[in-house]
């Protein structure tokens, strides 16, 4: 039986949240904590397995130069790119007969924290660190980014907080981690659209602490700016969205709208965490079943596909969800044996669990975009 404790505060981290996103992060640490398991070749079979057939691709080893900010000239400081082969680029087996690529529209994947170990005592990741970047590389690289990859991926490697900053009480060193960590994001992007969008639509991806980066990242680049008409959607699961924070920028309402934002936090049906009743259902929540903001229960047999141990198994009809309070509830896992599982908490599975919807939602938000 697993058990996690939080010992401490959460940190203030001034621009990065409002008021009530400082409520919520005394349980971000436990939200991120179970992060950790996405990485875990043996502690949680519902999500991870420990040998998936997939051709390894061991990137960002040996050739990024010692220097303290990533250049993003270098194709090592991406953990995901289409100019060369990484997990991202892998196809679940079951979904390949249907597979194109369309290089006409780009993603920008930021990936969330894998610098977890609380016995490392950095807080920033080091850019030239190979274990950590294969880490990175064979858990959301593979099981999250790849959800994507019927457009070309860009995901850069980044110089991420360690997990601690979004906990401690030290608030000037987790602020000025996070901060490290959006300026090198901020780079990533700015170089990408110098050298690589060409004017192509653009996506917004991310999950954790790469959503927290990102929605900074969209409102410095896109809300009432001119690249917002390039804005494809941008789903940023996995954190809380203020409904104050954008101003121009507004949440997809259904399936059919585009320049819009989506997020979601899964929980337990029925469990409601301290921190999201300080919030007050003021947080911006999407079903991804069927795309609503309303809180109507989304059945089973709606979600089309989920990539859970086994990275080639696609298990459809995994569970059903509906939005309660700001947060998205979990519906019962149609899994052998899903009745033992004792999770509450399926910050993990954000996007795991409804890989093919946001694939094939992805896909018609393109293709609607261009009309």
């Amino acid at each position: 039986m697993l058990v996690l404790k939080v010992k401490n505060e959460p940190v203030n981290v001034g621009n990065y949240f409002t008021s009530n996103r400082l409520k919520a992060l005394s349980g971000l640490f436990l939200m991120m904590q179970i992060q950790k398991l996405l990485v875990s070749l043996s502690v949680l079979h519902f999500l991870i397995g420990c040998t998936p057939s997939y051709t390894k691709f061991i990137s960002g080893r040996g050739s990024i130069k010692e220097k303290k900010e990533p250049d993003y000239s270098n194709l090592d400081c991406w953990a995901a790119h289409p100019w060369k082969k990484d997990p991202s680029d892998s196809v679940p087996a079951p979904l390949r007969d249907n597979y194109v690529i369309d290089s006409t529209a780009d993603v920008f994947f930021l990936h969330p924290t894998t610098l977890t170990d609380n016995k490392d005592m950095r807080w920033n990741a080091d850019i030239n660190d190979s274990v950590l970047n294969a880490k990175t590389d064979y858990s959301t690289i593979l099981y999250q980014a790849s959800v994507f990859n019927e457009y070309r991926v860009f995901a850069p490697r980044y110089r991420q907080a360690h997990i601690r900053s979004y906990y401690v009480t030290d608030t000037a060193r987790a602020l000025l981690a996070l901060d490290t960590a959006y300026q090198d994001i901020r780079n990533a992007f700015q170089y990408y659209l110098d050298h690589f969008n060409n004017g192509r639509p653009i996506v917004i991806a991310s999950h954790s602490q790469g959503s927290t980066h990102a929605q900074r990242l969209l409102k410095e680049f896109f809300e009432n700016k001119p690249l917002s008409s390039r804005l494809v959607v941008a789903y940023i699961p996995g954190m809380y969205i203020p409904n104050t924070y954008f101003t121009k920028l507004v949440m997809c309402k259904d399936s059919l709208q585009t320049g819009c934002l989506c997020g979601w936090r899964s929980f337990k049906k029925g469990y409601e965490a301290d921190f999201v009743k300080k919030e007050n259902g003021s947080g911006w929540v999407n079903n991804p079943l069927n795309w609503s903001t309303d809180s109507s229960y989304a059945d089973h047999l709606l979600n089309k596909g989920s990539v859970l141990k086994k990275f080639n198994k696609v298990n459809h009809h995994l569970t059903g969800a509906e939005i309660h309070s700001g947060i998205l509830w979990i519906g019962k896992l149609h899994i052998p044996f899903g009745f033992l599982l004792r999770m509450k908490n399926y910050h993990i599975g954000d996007i795991n669990i409804f890989y093919v919807n946001i694939r094939e939602d992805l896909h018609r938000r393109v293709s609607l975009f261009r009309k």
